[in-house]
Protein backbone atom coordinates (compact mmCIF):
# COMPACT_ATOMS: atom_id res chain seq x y z
CA UNK A 1 0.00 0.00 0.00
CA UNK A 2 1.01 3.81 -0.68
CA UNK A 3 1.76 5.66 2.40
CA UNK A 4 0.80 9.06 1.51
CA UNK A 5 0.02 12.42 3.18
CA UNK A 6 -4.12 12.96 3.64
CA UNK A 7 -5.89 16.08 1.81
CA UNK A 8 -7.56 18.39 3.26
CA UNK A 9 -10.86 17.20 2.53
CA UNK A 10 -9.90 13.87 4.38
CA UNK A 11 -8.53 14.98 7.63
CA UNK A 12 -9.42 13.48 10.47
CA UNK A 13 -9.92 16.52 12.61
CA UNK A 14 -10.97 19.41 11.38
CA UNK A 15 -8.66 21.79 12.96
CA UNK A 16 -5.30 20.42 10.72
CA UNK A 17 -5.02 21.87 7.01
CA UNK A 18 -3.29 20.14 3.97
CA UNK A 19 -0.47 22.86 4.75
CA UNK A 20 -0.09 21.69 7.92
CA UNK A 21 0.41 18.42 6.56
CA UNK A 22 3.16 19.48 3.87
CA UNK A 23 5.31 21.46 6.26
CA UNK A 24 5.34 18.74 8.97
CA UNK A 25 6.71 16.40 7.07
CA UNK A 26 4.80 13.01 8.44
CA UNK A 27 3.68 10.11 7.31
CA UNK A 28 -0.17 9.73 7.44
CA UNK A 29 -2.33 6.64 6.64
CA UNK A 30 -4.71 7.17 3.89
CA UNK A 31 -8.85 7.49 4.31
CA UNK A 32 -9.36 3.90 3.47
CA UNK A 33 -6.29 2.43 6.02
CA UNK A 34 -7.08 4.65 9.07
CA UNK A 35 -11.13 3.57 8.93
CA UNK A 36 -9.29 -0.08 8.35
CA UNK A 37 -6.69 0.66 11.17
CA UNK A 38 -10.10 2.18 13.44
CA UNK A 39 -12.09 -1.04 12.99
CA UNK A 40 -8.80 -2.73 13.77
CA UNK A 41 -7.69 -1.72 17.28
CA UNK A 42 -11.46 -1.56 17.98
CA UNK A 43 -11.31 -5.76 17.63
CA UNK A 44 -8.24 -5.80 19.01
CA UNK A 45 -9.75 -4.21 22.34
CA UNK A 46 -12.23 -7.01 22.15
CA UNK A 47 -10.11 -9.74 22.52
CA UNK A 48 -8.00 -8.58 25.24
CA UNK A 49 -11.59 -8.03 27.30
CA UNK A 50 -12.14 -11.47 26.13
CA UNK A 51 -9.11 -13.05 27.01
CA UNK A 52 -7.67 -11.02 29.91
CA UNK A 53 -5.52 -8.25 30.44
CA UNK A 54 -2.84 -10.51 31.62
CA UNK A 55 -3.41 -13.15 28.86
CA UNK A 56 -3.68 -10.47 26.00
CA UNK A 57 0.39 -10.03 26.63
CA UNK A 58 0.90 -13.69 25.52
CA UNK A 59 -1.28 -14.80 23.31
CA UNK A 60 -0.24 -15.27 19.08
CA UNK A 61 -2.28 -13.88 16.09
CA UNK A 62 -3.65 -17.50 15.31
CA UNK A 63 -5.28 -17.74 18.27
CA UNK A 64 -6.62 -13.98 18.41
CA UNK A 65 -7.86 -14.90 14.83
CA UNK A 66 -9.32 -18.38 16.28
CA UNK A 67 -11.24 -16.17 19.48
CA UNK A 68 -12.55 -13.55 16.38
CA UNK A 69 -13.83 -16.55 14.45
CA UNK A 70 -15.98 -18.19 17.35
CA UNK A 71 -16.61 -15.72 19.70
CA UNK A 72 -19.42 -13.43 18.42
CA UNK A 73 -18.90 -10.53 21.05
CA UNK A 74 -15.45 -10.27 18.62
CA UNK A 75 -16.14 -11.30 15.26
CA UNK A 76 -13.86 -11.97 12.41
CA UNK A 77 -11.11 -10.30 11.62
CA UNK A 78 -11.38 -8.83 8.31
CA UNK A 79 -9.32 -9.31 5.32
CA UNK A 80 -8.97 -5.71 4.99
CA UNK A 81 -7.83 -5.86 8.60
CA UNK A 82 -4.99 -8.71 8.47
CA UNK A 83 -4.25 -7.04 5.29
CA UNK A 84 -2.52 -3.97 7.26
CA UNK A 85 -2.20 -6.23 10.34
CA UNK A 86 0.61 -7.97 8.03
CA UNK A 87 1.79 -4.79 6.83
CA UNK A 88 2.17 -2.84 10.11
CA UNK A 89 4.63 -6.04 10.80
CA UNK A 90 6.72 -6.42 7.75
CA UNK A 91 6.95 -2.76 6.51
CA UNK A 92 10.20 -0.99 6.97
CA UNK A 93 9.76 2.00 9.61
CA UNK A 94 12.49 4.03 8.69
CA UNK A 95 10.07 5.68 6.63
CA UNK A 96 8.84 7.15 9.58
CA UNK A 97 11.82 7.76 11.47
CA UNK A 98 12.76 4.68 13.48
CA UNK A 99 15.40 3.26 12.94
CA UNK A 100 15.28 0.48 15.82
CA UNK A 101 16.75 -2.81 15.41
CA UNK A 102 14.34 -5.87 14.43
CA UNK A 103 13.76 -8.07 17.41
CA UNK A 104 10.74 -10.94 15.66
CA UNK A 105 10.82 -12.14 12.56
CA UNK A 106 7.46 -14.22 12.95
CA UNK A 107 4.15 -12.83 13.19
CA UNK A 108 2.39 -15.28 14.85
CA UNK A 109 5.11 -15.46 17.54
CA UNK A 110 4.67 -18.26 20.05
CA UNK A 111 5.92 -17.64 24.00
CA UNK A 112 5.70 -20.67 25.98
CA UNK A 113 3.87 -20.34 29.28
CA UNK A 114 6.88 -22.31 30.62
CA UNK A 115 9.42 -19.46 29.31
CA UNK A 116 7.78 -16.76 31.58
CA UNK A 117 6.69 -15.92 35.04
CA UNK A 118 3.66 -13.95 36.28
CA UNK A 119 4.60 -11.20 38.74
CA UNK A 120 2.09 -11.00 41.49
CA UNK A 121 -0.20 -7.70 41.24
CA UNK A 122 0.81 -6.47 38.27
CA UNK A 123 -0.68 -8.26 35.05
CA UNK A 124 2.39 -8.79 33.35
CA UNK A 125 4.95 -11.34 32.82
CA UNK A 126 8.47 -11.45 32.81
CA UNK A 127 10.98 -13.94 30.86
CA UNK A 128 12.67 -16.28 33.14
CA UNK A 129 16.29 -16.28 33.73
CA UNK A 130 18.13 -12.48 33.36
CA UNK A 131 14.71 -10.38 33.00
CA UNK A 132 13.07 -12.06 36.45
CA UNK A 133 16.97 -11.97 38.35
CA UNK A 134 16.99 -8.51 37.04
CA UNK A 135 13.65 -7.36 38.34
CA UNK A 136 14.30 -8.95 42.01
CA UNK A 137 17.54 -7.30 42.19
CA UNK A 138 15.99 -4.36 41.39
CA UNK A 139 13.23 -4.63 43.94
CA UNK A 140 15.78 -5.33 46.84
CA UNK A 141 18.49 -2.82 45.36
CA UNK A 142 15.77 0.43 44.76
CA UNK A 143 13.15 -0.84 47.22
CA UNK A 144 9.46 -2.13 47.24
CA UNK A 145 8.30 1.48 45.64
CA UNK A 146 9.22 0.20 42.51
CA UNK A 147 6.45 -1.60 39.92
CA UNK A 148 6.62 -3.34 37.02
CA UNK A 149 4.54 -1.81 35.10
CA UNK A 150 5.24 -3.74 31.41
CA UNK A 151 6.86 -6.69 31.03
CA UNK A 152 6.26 -9.48 28.14
CA UNK A 153 4.71 -8.34 25.25
CA UNK A 154 4.16 -11.03 22.24
CA UNK A 155 2.74 -9.44 18.93
CA UNK A 156 -0.66 -8.86 19.51
CA UNK A 157 -0.54 -6.93 22.56
CA UNK A 158 2.61 -4.99 20.72
CA UNK A 159 -0.03 -4.22 17.62
CA UNK A 160 -2.54 -3.44 19.82
CA UNK A 161 -0.84 -0.80 21.79
CA UNK A 162 0.47 0.53 18.49
CA UNK A 163 -2.65 0.75 16.29
CA UNK A 164 -4.35 2.41 19.35
CA UNK A 165 -0.95 4.67 19.46
CA UNK A 166 -1.98 5.52 15.19
CA UNK A 167 -5.12 5.87 15.93
CA UNK A 168 -4.96 8.48 18.95
CA UNK A 169 -2.13 10.84 16.73
CA UNK A 170 -5.29 10.61 13.63
CA UNK A 171 -3.43 8.31 11.38
CA UNK A 172 0.21 9.69 11.55
CA UNK A 173 2.85 7.21 11.67
CA UNK A 174 5.45 9.40 12.06
CA UNK A 175 3.94 10.89 15.48
CA UNK A 176 3.08 7.57 16.61
CA UNK A 177 6.57 5.59 16.08
CA UNK A 178 7.76 8.05 18.48
CA UNK A 179 6.06 7.17 21.25
CA UNK A 180 5.81 3.60 20.71
CA UNK A 181 7.94 0.58 18.70
CA UNK A 182 6.05 -1.21 15.83
CA UNK A 183 4.54 -4.65 16.44
CA UNK A 184 8.04 -6.36 15.28
CA UNK A 185 10.55 -3.69 16.85
CA UNK A 186 10.00 -3.91 20.56
CA UNK A 187 12.27 -5.41 22.64
CA UNK A 188 9.30 -6.60 25.53
CA UNK A 189 8.92 -9.30 22.55
CA UNK A 190 12.22 -11.00 23.86
CA UNK A 191 13.74 -9.07 27.11
CA UNK A 192 12.88 -5.63 28.21
CA UNK A 193 10.72 -4.58 30.83
CA UNK A 194 9.19 -1.57 31.98
CA UNK A 195 9.18 -0.11 35.62
CA UNK A 196 7.69 2.04 37.23
CA UNK A 197 6.68 4.28 41.19
CA UNK A 198 3.94 2.78 42.86
CA UNK A 199 0.93 4.95 42.76
CA UNK A 200 1.99 7.33 39.63
CA UNK A 201 -0.24 6.02 37.25
CA UNK A 202 0.59 6.90 33.64
CA UNK A 203 3.06 10.02 34.79
CA UNK A 204 5.39 6.61 35.02
CA UNK A 205 5.49 6.49 31.38
CA UNK A 206 6.59 10.08 30.90
CA UNK A 207 9.79 11.85 31.30
CA UNK A 208 8.92 13.11 34.94
CA UNK A 209 10.03 9.52 35.81
CA UNK A 210 13.49 10.50 35.58
CA UNK A 211 13.32 12.81 38.03
CA UNK A 212 12.19 10.16 40.53
CA UNK A 213 14.45 8.53 43.54
CA UNK A 214 14.00 5.02 41.84
CA UNK A 215 15.26 6.35 38.81
CA UNK A 216 18.36 7.76 40.74
CA UNK A 217 19.19 4.63 42.31
CA UNK A 218 18.37 2.94 38.73
CA UNK A 219 21.13 4.97 37.03
CA UNK A 220 23.62 3.37 39.62
CA UNK A 221 23.11 -0.43 38.76
CA UNK A 222 25.11 -1.97 36.67
CA UNK A 223 23.24 -4.96 35.80
CA UNK A 224 20.71 -3.24 33.70
CA UNK A 225 20.56 -0.89 30.74
CA UNK A 226 18.67 2.09 29.17
CA UNK A 227 17.05 1.31 25.79
CA UNK A 228 15.97 4.30 24.42
CA UNK A 229 18.80 7.56 26.15
CA UNK A 230 18.14 10.68 25.06
CA UNK A 231 18.15 11.24 21.60
CA UNK A 232 19.24 7.99 20.90
CA UNK A 233 20.02 6.30 17.15
CA UNK A 234 16.71 4.63 16.89
CA UNK A 235 14.78 8.07 16.76
CA UNK A 236 12.36 6.55 19.97
CA UNK A 237 11.09 9.34 22.56
CA UNK A 238 13.37 9.30 25.89
CA UNK A 239 11.95 6.39 27.80
CA UNK A 240 14.05 6.83 31.24
CA UNK A 241 11.31 3.79 32.64
CA UNK A 242 12.34 1.55 29.91
CA UNK A 243 14.82 -1.46 31.20
CA UNK A 244 17.56 -3.13 29.02
CA UNK A 245 18.71 -6.66 29.99
CA UNK A 246 21.74 -7.05 29.25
Amino acid sequence: MNRRHFLATLAITPIITSDLFALSGDVYLSRHEFATLKSLNARLIRVKRYVGYANFNLISFNQAFYYGRNYSAIGRFSNDEKLLIDRLFNEDPNDYGFYGTKTCDNMNNIISRKDVVKIPRTGHFLFKGKAQNDYANMIDDIGNTLILTSGVRNVVKQMSLYTNKIYRCHGNMTKATISIAPPAYSYHTVSDFDVGRKGWGYKNFTADFAHTTEFVKMKKLEYIGMRYVKNNKDGVRFEPWHVEVI
